[in-house]
């Protein structure tokens, strides 16, 4: 049944975020005196469509609901660049279109800075090591500590603990952070403590054999500790909210910088017919992969997973995945927004005309080889799974 809910939570979720997004769009070109032909929430075929007469996006619009819900769309009379009508997207100024096709950045964008505000002054999730808050207006609030792993065959499985299970105490000492049990664990390596634990409300005790050696890594109680952190604000909340979303920003950059980096560089690597260059770039393949998620992880992990969380990682969810939609469509993507930026603008500096075959065949190929990738990811998370 998580399993169930988490997929409707994300499926409204990406469709609400995408809706806006393409609502930016939709409500800029008509500032410019662009027709809007069709607004529809998901994606063809059609479920059910009106036209109407007098609306907020214009005249004779058509609003539809489709089939697939997973997102929306927006259609603009003659939105290829070389159209020139009246009421054509292609007719409006070069810095018009550019307002148009980065209005849904700016609402993606925004509603990441809401969300965050909102956290802020209820509890947000701390992500980052040195994630942004304001010292003067800043309460951190700190879970207790549980057991977010634990392996099979080690100490802290052979004792009887389980992952969730609520660490209490540890070998006599009060635990207050997960430091604190890693801290404890090693320095009684070896030995036999007794831990309390919190299991559904009720404490428990256990004895514990340590492992007195810990060349694998996993721990000498052989059990991963996590604590939730939030960090909560009053007046500075929305002070907080930009901060946030301005810091993930560049993580998210980073990140993708990053992902670049080690794809190009172990595709690269996989030429080189030596043992170790291959292992290296195996590990850095390895390591790409790991921070892809496509939409069977999305939706099948990451999302019931949040909802099981609670209604804060959701939300939290939410403004993460509306930052990522707006950093995505800022990149020079054939396909996405940032693509039909660029094309628009290369072909602007190149001083040639960008006609309506030009312009549908390189997003074309663009928007089959993200779908390609798409079907690549899904393999993956399979594999994952």
């Amino acid at each position: 049944m998580d399993l169930v809910i988490g997929i409707i939570i994300g499926v409204i979720v990406l469709t609400v975020l995408v809706v806006i997004h393409e609502l930016g769009h939709a409500l800029v070109a008509r500032r410019y005196g662009t027709v809007v032909e069709e607004f529809g929430i998901g994606f063809p075929p059609k479920a059910w469509s009106k036209k109407v007469e007098k609306s907020f996006l214009g005249k004779n619009v058509e609003f539809s609901v489709n089939w697939l819900p997973l997102g929306g769309f927006v259609k603009l009379q003659g939105e290829h660049d070389d159209d020139n009508g009246r009421g054509d997207y292609g007719s409006m100024t070069f810095w018009q279109k550019t307002q148009v096709l980065l209005a849904g950045v700016a609402v993606n964008w925004v509603a990441a800075v809401v969300l965050f505000t909102i956290l802020a002054l209820i509890g947000l999730p701390k992500i980052l090591p040195d994630q942004f808050s304001l010292s003067a207006d800043t309460e951190v609030i700190r879970d207790p500590v549980v057991l977010s792993s634990v392996g099979a065959g080690l100490p802290a499985a052979n004792a009887g603990l389980k992952s969730g299970d609520e660490i209490v105490q540890f070998n006599g000492q009060p635990v207050a952070a997960a430091d604190d049990l890693a801290s404890l664990a090693s320095n009684a390596k070896g030995k036999t403590v007794q831990v309390i634990y919190k299991r559904e409300g009720v404490n428990h005790t256990t004895e514990v054999s340590l492992r007195a050696a810990n060349s694998d890594k996993q721990g000498y109680l052989g059990a991963g500790p996590a604590q939730r952190e939030y960090i909560k604000a009053t007046w500075s909340a929305p002070i907080v909210g930009i901060g946030t979303t301005v810091q993930l920003t560049g993580a998210t950059f980073a990140g993708l910088g990053q992902l670049l980096a080690n794809t190009v560089s172990g595709l690269v690597m996989k030429l080189v017919p030596n043992e170790s260059t291959q292992t290296a770039a195996n590990a850095r393949l390895s390591e790409a992969g790991a921070s892809v998620a496509g939409p069977l992880a999305i939706f099948g992990v990451i999302f019931p997973a949040a909802e099981k969380a609670g209604l804060t990682f959701v939300v939290m969810l939410a403004a993460v995945i509306s930052l990522t939609l707006a950093v995505m469509n800022t990149l020079p993507i054939p396909a996405l927004d940032g693509g039909r930026w660029f094309v628009t603008a290369l072909y602007r500096v190149l001083k040639k005309p960008l006609t309506k075959e030009t312009e549908e065949k390189i997003h074309g190929t663009g928007f089959m080889v993200l779908m390609a990738l798409v079907v690549l990811i899904t393999i993956a998370d399979i594999g994952k799974l």
